[in-house]
């Protein structure tokens, strides 16, 4: 099932938006992002990867899939999407969806790539970077990141060997979920505004 929010007018390029590991697609972080890119003239598609879309379908909380599965099933979405639409299709979404994506960017032949809360490692695990294909890069590539995400935050990221390919958008005091904290002076709304900007202008150039 695919889940479309299409802009009132002119369309400037297409964004296929996946979920991350434990919120579904429609969940409210994807609505506001999927919402906010609409109203920007970029027509966002989402789709579930099976163990969400069989959670449901039962209620039952899983693992992720194996990610041989995940990338299976991005191929998929992406050789369906590409058939119905025309323009510019990149390809993207919240932390693991866009982890996955990221990992068959060049392959898909994605015209560009968005990563919203990027996850560089695992929590607690700064030790063990899941980096390695970024240096490589070639898809232009926008990831928005808050600041004091505990899966990369700015100083860790700084350390970082990415392909020149790859634009980071820092968000000041955000979380993975690019929240702010309440003493920045900042709003998450903000926040999210300020990342649809960005991600529309980039898509957009």
């Amino acid at each position: 099932m695919l889940l479309w929010n299409r802009p009132s007018g002119p369309v400037n390029s297409t964004l296929i938006l996946a979920h991350g590991a434990g919120a579904p697609m429609d969940s409210d972080f994807m609505e506001q992002m999927a919402q906010r890119l609409a109203a920007r003239g970029v027509a966002v598609v989402r789709f579930e990867f099976p163990y969400m879309a069989a959670r449901r379908e039962d209620g039952r909380r899983r693992p992720p899939n194996p990610q041989a599965q995940l990338l299976a099933s991005w191929r998929d979405v992406h050789a369906l999407v590409r058939q119905q639409v025309t323009g510019r299709l990149a390809i993207g979404g919240k932390s693991m969806g866009g982890r996955m994506a990221s990992l068959l960017a060049d392959e898909s032949g994605a015209d560009a790539l968005v990563c919203l809360g990027y996850p560089f490692h695992a929590v607690g695990k700064a030790d063990k970077p899941r980096v390695a294909h970024l240096a490589d890069l070639k898809t232009p590539t926008l990831i928005v990141q808050g600041e004091r995400d505990p899966m990369g935050d700015r100083a860790t990221v700084a350390g970082y060997d990415l392909s020149g390919a790859i634009q980071l958008h820092w968000l000041a005091t955000g979380d993975h979920d690019l929240k702010p904290l309440k003493a920045s002076g900042l709003t998450h709304e903000q926040h999210l505004d300020s990342a649809a900007d960005t991600v529309a202008a980039f898509l957009a150039g």
